[in-house]
């Protein structure tokens, strides 16, 4: 429950505090640069069919700077990033700048983004928790657990058996179903498009 609390008061200081939302940026850029880049999707770009290559001009007509191309198509996390977008507007709402907003106005947006990005992700991962028990509950760690499934805190001596009180039940996708990409390679970096009225 800790761990809710702070994600929670981590989520709204991003929203409200830019210079808390500029570190934090930093340390997931961090983190980012240390991991191993994520797998393109080579199913979907080879079912799409061959693409010209992008033209050496990086500027489009009116001089911005085009974002850079992959090789093949967007990576999973792309793919993932503007499916939230199209189903919950996540985007939208990580962006808007809230100063101007009431506390009122803020939590109905976030009861919005909240319903539909739920939705969205038990559709595409059937989200369950790795423990059925209630948070707080005391509970055995057994010899032989997967390290994937529990991470022990606080003072962890001997060997297990461990008995100790369940802090947050974790989660487990039951199935990842991510929405095909059916985009050019021009496109991959495109989480929404432009919008026009005309």
């Amino acid at each position: 429950m800790k761990r809710l609390g702070l994600a929670l008061r981590t989520f709204f200081l991003v929203l409200r505090d830019a210079a808390f939302r500029q570190a934090v940026e930093g340390v997931l850029a961090q983190r980012e640069n240390t991991s191993a880049q994520p797998a393109v999707l080579r199913s979907r770009q080879e079912a799409s069919g061959p693409t010209s290559a992008p033209s050496a001009d990086e500027h489009g007509a009116s001089g911005a700077a085009r974002s850079p191309q992959p090789a093949r198509g967007p990576s999973e996390a792309l793919v993932l990033l503007a499916a939230l977008q199209r189903e919950a507007r996540l985007v939208d709402f990580l962006k808007e700048p809230l100063g101007d907003y009431t506390d009122a106005q803020i939590g109905a947006a976030v009861r919005d983004v909240h319903r539909d990005a739920a939705a969205a992700l038990e559709r595409w991962f059937g989200l369950r928790p790795v423990l059925e028990q209630p948070e707080g509950a005391s509970i055995e760690v057994p010899p032989g657990y997967a390290a994937a499934e529990f991470r022990l805190t606080g003072r962890v001596s001997g060997g297990p058996p461990y008995r100790g009180t369940l802090a947050h039940h974790g989660w487990r996708a039951t199935r990842c179903e991510l929405p095909a990409w059916t985009g050019t390679v021009e496109a991959a970096y495109v989480i929404a498009p432009a919008e026009v009225e005309l």
